[in-house]
């Protein structure tokens, strides 16, 4: 009787692939089926009851980060269950640790796929973005219409550090992190009848107003500056 050899290496890895092909097909499958009964609501009851609320919190980003489940909805609960500071301070550690997970799970599951890329169209792109480091990172975190999720996949594809990948991540995702704990918490104060909501809102608007703006004026100001020293 012969012998069964263990499965290759090339084997496990394309079976991870297909593994990951099935968690975004079915992480979109489930955000379309049930956005509208699962949301901030659900997710309050659950963590104003649990015991361990913090760590709950940070597992279930983890989980919203792989299956596309919005990370503003994720930040307005950390507002609204933990308050401003705690609340920014998960909300912040969350998304950079989700964004961190889905980010390895493409770079080790589809590793050997950069090397095809190279010769495709968007390769420039793509070089320049490895190039640029955390601060291209941080730039294409601005870009509100990009989707947290899809950015992180994509990202696991290209060369770029992770170390690198999640600074550049909390930096481009902290002003509307924050925005949106802001939001959060102003609303937790207002349903309570507390007086202080006003000012979460202010700040909550401003960072909003920064997070739109720095995408169209960063660029400006970094080739003006960097004209400046040369």
């Amino acid at each position: 009787m012969a012998e069964r050899r263990p499965p290759s290496l090339s084997t496990l890895r394309n079976l991870g692939r297909g593994l990951l092909a099935l968690l975004l097909l079915g992480g979109a499958g489930v955000w379309w089926a049930w956005h509208g009964t699962f949301g901030m609501d659900a997710l309050q009851d659950v963590l104003r009851h649990h015991p361990a609320a913090p760590l709950l919190f940070l597992l279930l980003h983890i989980l919203a980060s792989l299956l596309f489940f919005p990370r503003s909805v994720m930040a307005m609960v950390a507002g609204l269950v933990f308050g401003v500071w705690w609340g920014g301070v998960l909300a912040a550690a969350g998304s950079v640790v989700g964004a961190s997970t889905g980010f390895l799970l493409t770079r080790y599951v589809c590793n050997g796929l950069v090397p095809a890329l190279d010769g495709a169209r968007w390769g420039e792109a793509l070089r320049r973005l490895e190039n640029g480091g955390w601060r291209a990172v941080a730039m294409l975190r601005l870009v509100p219409v990009l989707p947290h999720s899809g950015v992180n996949y994509a990202l696991g594809l290209t060369r770029v550090r992770l170390g690198a990948y999640a600074f550049g991540s909390l930096v481009g995702q902290l002003p509307m992190t924050v925005a949106f704990v802001q939001f959060g918490a102003a609303g937790d104060h207002a349903l309570a009848g507390k007086p202080d909501w006003i000012a979460p809102t202010v700040i909550g608007l401003s960072l909003l107003i920064l997070s739109v703006l720095l995408p169209k004026v960063g660029p400006k100001l970094r080739e003006k500056f960097g004209a400046g020293r040369a």
